[in-house]
């Protein structure tokens, strides 16, 4: 059996003057979850259909399954899911007939009722989708993809607008296709979401690969993996804070709520000069909360900014 689902070599993709991605490589094995992150406008929606034959790549190649997935796109499209960032159904159908619709253009086909269950909507089965809660609406966008028994299922921002509490649900039923050995490629600007299931993630800016590896090899690869939260007993100025292994300090909040949050190379290296250092500014640790650094901090310190919406 072919290694690789997904096999993406010096992509390149434009429109006009714009390139919205620039010359990417990267491959994902079969029965891994892997995650193209980065705020929106990086290129990861135009990544993931060009790989699923909706959009032609500019140069570059891009296989799936062993496929060229624009050379033998029918062959591809009969094995894989996807799940696109925004999705439209027919107003008058119901969840039932939605699915079976959908499972009639394949050879293979899972039954509708046995799809609903599994995202706990068979209660729903008669209902039309503009009725559903959003939360809802994201699981059946799920299910829709995969009527196919898909190898290889593609999602794009899958949890985009969800409160926490559905997102986390999705994240649960997610885990669940993958734990079934679906391959699972998903882009999202939650690096929050990435860290926690994904096996490798590709973090992109401006249509370009910037880091490429697990979410823990990344983050250990920081100079200063660790984040320390601070309240102190008096205002202090960031300088006070800059002894030996702090790396970047920033400043949230004002008067007793103002929080101090210093990355460090090493909690135990930092913290007596620390200590020292503020007795000389005259003040004191209230109270001081340790963090390992996420994905998050990964994209700040390759990038110099924070994730934009």
């Amino acid at each position: 059996m072919e290694e690789w689902a997904v096999e993406v070599e010096n992509l390149v993709r434009r429109y006009g003057d714009v390139t919205a991605v620039d010359g990417i490589s990267f491959s994902v094995r079969r029965g891994e979850m892997f995650g193209i992150v980065g705020p929106n406008g990086a290129g990861k929606t135009t990544t993931l259909e060009t790989i699923e034959g909706l959009q032609t790549p500019t140069s570059g190649s891009t296989r799936v399954l062993g496929m060229d997935s624009h050379r033998q796109a029918a062959e591809v499209k009969e094995r894989i899911g996807v799940q696109l960032q925004a999705s439209a159904y027919f107003d008058f159908l119901t969840l039932k007939e939605i699915l079976e619709l959908f499972g009639s253009f394949y050879r293979r086909r899972l039954p509708a009722r046995e799809l609903l269950a599994r995202v706990g909507l068979e209660d729903k089965a008669n209902s039309q989708v503009r009725h559903l809660s959003g939360g809802q609406q994201q699981r059946f966008s799920i299910i829709a993809s995969m009527v196919n028994d898909p190898e290889l299922l593609f999602l794009d921002e899958p949890t985009t607008g969800l409160d926490p509490q559905a997102r986390r649900s999705l994240w649960e039923l997610i885990r669940d296709i993958r734990q079934q050995g679906t391959t699972i490629v998903l882009t999202t600007h939650y690096m929050e979401e990435a860290q926690t299931l994904c096996d490798e993630v590709a973090i992109m800016d401006y249509g370009r690969i910037v880091a490429l590896d697990s979410p823990e090899r990344l983050i250990e690869g920081l100079e200063a993996p660790f984040n320390l939260r601070l309240h102190l007993s008096r205002a202090v100025d960031a300088a006070c804070l800059a002894v030996a292994g702090v790396g970047q300090v920033s400043v949230n909040g004002e008067g007793q709520d103002r929080e101090y949050r210093l990355q460090v190379a090493s909690v135990t290296d930092s913290l007596p000069p620390l200590l020292d250092r503020l007795a000389e500014c005259e003040a004191q640790i209230l109270d001081m909360e340790v963090e390992k650094a996420t994905l998050e901090d990964v994209f700040l310190a390759l990038t110099g900014r924070q994730v934009r919406d």
